[in-house]
């Protein structure tokens, strides 16, 4: 038997070596984005990391638990183990002695080989200019990307009438990005990203900078007193990510046990994402077990600011809401960009050991204008002010098979105490359980926090979170979870106090590495507003909406993929009956070993009685680049993507062609984004240099 074991290993090893670096990656990004939602969603700082980790494995033997924790294919428990073992035993000498781990299993170490190494342990020497320069890696970017339909945004109209609508774009259809960037294995970082999205101008009298976005910035990890040190624009994570959280943060998935979320502290940024950032410098500082984290932030955000008949000038501007989608096409985007000034400024102070860490954090943010929401009832306990302060404390220990986790964050403009406590039990390598509580008051005020939950902002909820995996032998496995929750006060498309309960279970079936297939159920039990009603009163109903998906993915050989996917949806509401949805997807991949070429297809069909019955499917891209688009109506979906790799493997080309074919429809879309005829199409072209 042990000797199976060890032969199983070496084959999942070698299978997971031969696959390119990109399908890798790529297939840890799916797993991530398979239940999220969302038309456009950044995953860029994910990918950044499991490609630095690609490019530069991790060596084992060195590795921290903030290293460990950083790759995001670990749990607590498993991380635990490994510094265990290695305090115990040394050295490891191979990779095929992680077998013997507690909490590793086969599939572990087939998602973790591609990232990790063991080697000599060397004493890390100062190094210089030349050797950095030597050992360091330069990659650059240049990517163009269009809707190749007329929409009305871009008809030609004088610029007069561009100044008194804000129905024309100024700019043209393509979207633009480039961004070049020098990295020293995960020590050292210096970076510039451009972008200009779609009707945004370009080097024109409304953008005569050029690009409508850039972002800079320079990183630097050492391992003694100054521990990390940026300046530009980077990320800043704390906790359980109730204070303060930039980046993308996860809340419920088909890894039903990995809610709690650990945090990077200070990370640089080099996403397009052009709002959920910190823009100046922050440093973490160290003595032994003990750090400090401080930062400072200054940057302009999109503010819909008027003026207001008042004799104090200080309070003679009013900011209603912040634009968070980054768009600057039209002549009232333009006005709002950086129409306020935002300051950041906080400490973290942390005691951390291996089983042990508490934190404690103060975070302080100001605005050049009075912010008040829109005088509703849904914003009655929004925040109002120039200032808020917010306070946290999070720990987190594990004892054996239990780890306990959680924060308590206070938001000091009305005092409201948020609270998060979590905790996972492991059963062995057979199972994990998991049981997380959080209550945000509907006065609780943050603006950069993405703490776990059903909505995505971190106040007016309460609920409870019961989750576990199971292995339930080699090749079956379970996961399920439970999420009970309640909004004291209206939100978004809910005007009444509301409550739900969210139901998912997979269960995956994965005979060897060259199949698997996997069944997925999940139910969404919520309140949603009335569509049509009569009255001064909007009535709220409840709806019950179910999601039922089968996927495969088979290994065809020399180098052929086949993946397929089908996904039925039902959604029951009084006011609208019983409406269905279904999607069929399949995927075709090739990698080959012999050839610089790798191609993906798509063929979807999709019907659906409305888009409350939409499904969204993750779809490969340029790299970089993440689309999961909805799926509703009638109609078809169809996309191809050649990469090809050249100049010894220091160049790639990606070529994509995507297209929805609506079969009912003869205008697509509204408003600015008009398009006449049934065709949604798209094309892209990236080139990576690497030097």
């Amino acid at each position: 038997m042990k000797y199976l074991l060890l032969f199983s290993f070496l084959i999942f090893a070698l299978l997971g070596l031969s696959q390119s670096k990109n399908e890798v990656i790529q297939q840890r990004i799916e797993f991530i984005a398979q239940d999220l939602d969302a038309e456009e969603v950044s995953l860029e700082d994910i990918f950044d990391v499991l490609n630095a980790y690609y490019d530069n494995p991790l060596n084992l033997n060195i590795a921290t638990k903030e290293d460990l924790q950083e790759i995001m294919l670990l749990n607590d428990f498993q991380i635990n183990a490994l510094l265990a073992k290695r305090d115990e035993v040394g050295a490891f000498s191979t990779l095929f002695e992680l077998k013997d781990i507690e909490y590793w299993d086969l599939l572990t170490l087939d998602n973790i080989i591609p990232f990790v190494r063991v080697s000599k342990v060397e004493e890390k020497k100062q190094g210089n200019l030349k050797k950095y320069l030597a050992e360091g890696n330069v990659e650059a970017y240049f990517r163009y990307q269009r809707v190749l339909e007329d929409k009305v945004g871009y008809s030609d109209v004088s610029p007069e009438e561009k100044e008194e609508s804000s129905k024309y774009y100024w700019g043209d259809p393509n979207k633009l990005y480039s961004r070049i960037r020098y990295t020293h294995k995960n020590d050292f970082s210096i970076g510039v990203t451009m972008e200009k999205d779609p009707g945004e101008q370009l080097f024109g009298d409304k953008s005569p900078n050029g690009f409508d976005f850039y972002s800079a910035h320079a990183y630097y990890s050492g391992n003694k007193f100054v521990r990390k040190a940026v300046i530009g624009d980077y990320q800043v994570q704390i906790g359980q990510g109730l204070a303060m959280w930039t980046g993308y943060g996860f809340s419920k998935t088909a890894d039903a046990t990995s809610a709690k979320k650990n945090a990077r502290g200070l990370k640089p940024y080099a996403s397009t994402d052009e709002t959920r950032f910190m823009r100046g410098a922050g440093v973490e500082l160290g003595v032994g077990d003990f750090s400090l984290t401080t930062w400072g932030s200054y940057k302009g955000v999109d503010g819909s600011l008027e003026m207001l008949d008042t004799l104090d000038s200080e309070e003679a501007r009013l900011a209603s809401s912040i634009n968070l989608s980054g768009y600057h096409r039209t002549s009232s985007e333009i006005d709002r960009k950086n129409s306020l000034m935002e300051m950041i400024y906080g400490a973290n102070v942390k005691y951390e050991r291996r089983n042990f860490q508490i934190g404690v954090s103060a975070i302080q943010q100001a605005y050049d204008a009075f912010y008040q929401r829109s005088d509703n009832l849904m914003n009655k306990y929004q925040f109002a002010g120039k200032e808020l302060t917010s306070l946290s404390a999070d720990y987190s220990f594990i004892v054996r098979n239990l780890s306990v986790y959680g924060e308590v964050a206070q938001s000091r403009s009305s005092n409201a105490i948020a609270v998060l406590q979590g905790l996972t039990m492991a059963l062995g390598r057979k199972a994990s359980l998991t049981a997380l509580y959080r209550n945000y008051p509907k006065d609780y005020h943050t603006f950069y926090a993405q703490g776990f939950g059903d909505g995505s902002n971190t106040n007016n909820e309460s609920g409870l979170y019961l989750g576990g995996s199971f292995k339930l032998n080699r090749q079956w496995r379970l996961n399920t979870y439970v999420d009970f929750f309640k909004s004291p006060w209206l939100k978004y498309r809910v005007d009444a106090p509301s409550d739900g309960h969210e139901v998912l279970s997979q269960l995956t079936y994965r005979p060897s590495s060259k199949f698997e297939t996997y069944i997925r159920v999940r139910e969404k039990d919520k309140m949603i507003n009335v569509s049509e009603f009569e009255g001064n009163i909007r009535p709220v109903e409840r709806y019950k909406q179910r999601k039922y998906q089968l996927g495969l993915t088979a290994d065809l050989g020399s180098g052929w993929k086949w993946r397929s996917r089908i996904d039925y949806v039902t959604d029951q509401r009084d006011s609208e009956g019983k409406q269905d949805g279904f999607a069929l997807t399949q995927d075709l991949l090739y990698r080959s070993k012999q050839f610089p070429i790798e191609l993906t297809l798509r063929y979807a069909i999709f019907n659906t009685d409305s888009y409350d019955t939409r499904v969204y499917s993750y779809e490969y891209n340029l790299e970089n680049v993440f689309s999961i688009p909805a799926y509703f109506n009638k109609g078809s979906r169809t996309y191809v993507m050649l990469r090809y790799t050249f100049w010894n493997e220091t160049c790639d080309l990606w070529l994509r062609y995507a297209a929805f074919v609506y079969n009912q429809e003869d205008v697509l879309s509204s408003g600015s984004e008009e398009i006449e005829g049934n065709v949604k199409s798209e094309v892209g072209v990236q080139l990576r240099v690497r030097f």
